[in-house]
């Protein structure tokens, strides 16, 4: 992938595998990644929303990162993100910095989201002294903006001060905005100067054609193949609009069981014989007739 980042391609944020107790399933990591780089996935991101990231504590965040790393060694290649933010500046130093002593590819920020109303100055200030004291000078940090759930995200002007800022450890965003206005207005002023990674299957395309240079989804745990198609397609200059129209119906029909979580981990199960793992509270496990109905929805 000659003229992309190094963190350009498709990523799934990928599901946290939990046993009944709500302990950590670290058996089933191994098996887990290699499903997800079997089909298509360049890497993945642990700890993101669909990972339920806030919901665990930085300890556990650690076994985890600790087991996913010692795998990856096992798929060439195959990169991994961890999701590193919090609200609290100093536990985002500290797990940023263990995500870098551990080899991971990057790590993906929310910006501090109770706090509603920071300044773009104040967030500038956030991300300054979190990439000063945590991402090495040839690693990457990305952005995580996702409005809807944070309440606060990054301007155009933000990004254009962290990029002038940390040109190199400030790669992009992971954009999951789902506003395809702001992918246009990310290319006009960026071009490929910034890594994007979208966060909506159903703009992928249309991303990519913005300069997007990859993905990083919750549906790619399940349609990575899917996403991935798109992605070659685009690089060989074909169009992929079929199979991109697919990737929408899929994306529009697993919205309808938001949250995402628990019916990613149920149709893993059904479909794909991975473990039937549980999710943290306050989420709740899927009801079985939404999940068959949902699979038969998927099978039309």
């Amino acid at each position: 992938m000659t003229n992309f980042h190094p963190l350009a391609g498709v990523y799934a944020a990928a599901v946290t595998p939990i046993k009944p107790d709500s302990t950590l399933d670290l058996e089933s990591v191994p098996t887990f990644l290699r499903f997800l780089a079997a089909r298509g996935s360049h890497g993945a991101l642990l700890f993101g929303t669909t990972g339920e990231g806030p919901s665990f504590s930085p300890k556990e965040r650690e076994t985890l990162m600790r087991s996913a790393r010692v795998y990856r060694q096992q798929l060439p290649g195959f990169k991994l993100l961890a999701g590193t933010g919090t609200p609290s500046l100093s536990e985002t130093i500290e797990l940023t910095k263990l995500a870098f002593d551990l080899g991971y590819d990057g790590v993906v920020v929310l910006p501090p989201y109770y706090f509603r109303k920071a300044t773009d100055e104040g967030l500038f200030n956030w991300f300054s002294e979190l990439i000063t004291k945590a991402v090495p000078a040839n690693k990457y940090l990305l952005g995580y903006h996702i409005p809807v759930m944070t309440g606060i995200g990054f301007s155009l002007d933000l990004l254009a001060q962290l990029k002038d800022a940390f040109p190199t450890q400030f790669a992009g965003i992971k954009d999951s905005s789902h506003d395809e206005n702001f992918a246009v207005e990310l290319g006009k002023r960026f071009g490929k100067d910034l890594l994007v990674l979208n966060g909506t299957d159903s703009h992928f395309h249309h991303a990519l054609k913005n300069h997007a240079q990859g993905a990083i989804t919750a549906p790619a745990n399940l349609i990575s193949e899917d996403l991935r198609e798109i992605w070659d397609l685009y690089q060989e200059g074909k169009d992929p609009s079929e199979i991109q129209a697919k990737v929408t119906e899929q994306r529009h029909l697993l919205e309808k069981y938001s949250p995402i979580a628990p019916i990613l981990k149920a149709l893993l199960h059904k479909i794909h014989d991975q473990p039937r793992w549980t999710v943290k509270p306050p989420l709740e496990e899927m009801d079985d007739a939404l999940v068959e109905q949902a699979i038969k929805e998927l099978n039309r």
